[in-house]
């Protein structure tokens, strides 16, 4: 392939992963702990929209449980998000692997 082609190819890439950015600035991905007590709520690119704490893990004394609710349904939801991120690059760079540690801007 010949300069021109790569850089053609370059330009592609590089819409669409503009479009990425704007499809994962709108995806919520959920996950949850305790059985769906605490459920909390990310966006593909990792930032917390919301949380929901059922009513039944607010005993008194039990702060520490709900803390430990709340970690590890962000947890869930950021292994989800990265996944689903993984999937979208794959399917933007055509199942070409990025080199280790190479992170696209934004994500």
């Amino acid at each position: 392939m010949d300069i021109m082609g790569l850089m053609k190819k370059a330009g592609e890439l590089q819409s669409k992963m503009q479009a990425l950015q704007a499809e994962l600035d709108l995806m919520e991905i959920e996950g949850n702990a305790g059985g769906g007590a605490v459920r909390v709520t990310l966006t593909g690119k990792g930032t917390l929209k919301g949380v929901k704490i059922d009513e039944s893990v607010f005993k008194p004394g039990e702060k520490e449980i709900v803390e430990d609710l709340l970690v590890a349904a962000h947890a869930d939801a950021k292994r989800k998000s990265e996944a689903l991120v993984q999937d979208k690059m794959k399917e933007l760079t055509g199942g070409l692997p990025l080199p280790p540690g190479m992170k696209l801007p934004g994500l």
